[in-house]
């Protein structure tokens, strides 16, 4: 029998500014770290040296005011509800991660879901590994997690030409919109041009599943990719 963890933490009620303390599940971060890895490393880091990547680092996100990190990424959406009071407690992450559009409607977080309640729980025990009280759940490993793809440095140094990428991104606008919503497709306006090219790769090499990219991926070289990838960098959401 898999043995869980129960913790209490302080969760606040729906109303800003309420307190309602209340006993929440938090799962095994053992568990939480392998799901990290596939679910949110491609955009979040977390842990020791974690910066802002296509989303902003989850370090001490628990208790934290939404849209509150000095990171450009944010939806209006978002940081409107966080200027409102929305904090991040564990009952709003659960929501959060459970469907991101159903907590905020405008989020800019193209992520679908996970519906399952138990891995949410071990999911969020090792993101509150890296808050301010880890005592309060086992300890997890700080995420060093490698790239996807392991890529030659000529490769990662190549200067993508914008101009030439906006030429090319026709072939990803017809799914991708340039003004960064999302509307059930992933959102890549804005991407750091080392994340975009090593998802490109990590597509071509067929290590993502994904039959669309992988067709797109594998008809650009490396200097194509670079340049969409310089381009979609250099776009503001709108």
């Amino acid at each position: 029998m898999q043995i869980r963890y129960a913790f209490s933490l302080c969760a606040l009620a729906l109303a800003p500014g309420g307190a309602l303390a209340q006993a929440v599940p938090l799962g095994d971060p053992a568990q939480g770290a392998e799901l990290y890895q596939y679910e949110c490393s491609a955009c979040h880091q977390i842990g020791d040296g974690a910066e802002h990547r296509i989303g902003p680092h989850l370090n001490r996100i628990f208790d934290r005011r939404a849209g509150s990190h000095d990171f450009d990424g944010y939806s209006e959406a978002l940081a409107r509800q966080g200027r409102d009071g929305l904090h991040w407690d564990f009952t709003r992450l659960d929501a959060y991660i459970a469907n991101p559009r159903s907590l905020v409607s405008g989020t800019n977080m193209g992520y679908p879901g996970l519906e399952d309640a138990e891995e949410r729980a071990d999911l969020i025990a090792f993101i509150r590994a890296f808050s301010d009280r880890p005592q309060d759940i086992p300890e997890a490993a700080p995420t060093a997690f490698a790239p996807e793809v392991q890529l030659p440095p000529e490769v990662l140094e190549i200067e993508g030409d914008a101009e030439y990428g906006a030429f090319l991104s026709a072939s990803c606008t017809t799914c991708h919109q340039r003004s960064g919503d999302h509307a059930g497709i992933p959102g890549i306006v804005g991407w750091p041009e080392e994340d975009f090219v090593i998802a490109m790769h990590a597509y071509k090499q067929e290590l993502r599943p994904h039959a669309v990219m992988q067709s797109v991926s594998q008809r650009l070289d490396d200097e194509e990719i670079a340049a969409l990838a310089a381009y979609f960098a250099r776009l503001r959401r709108e």
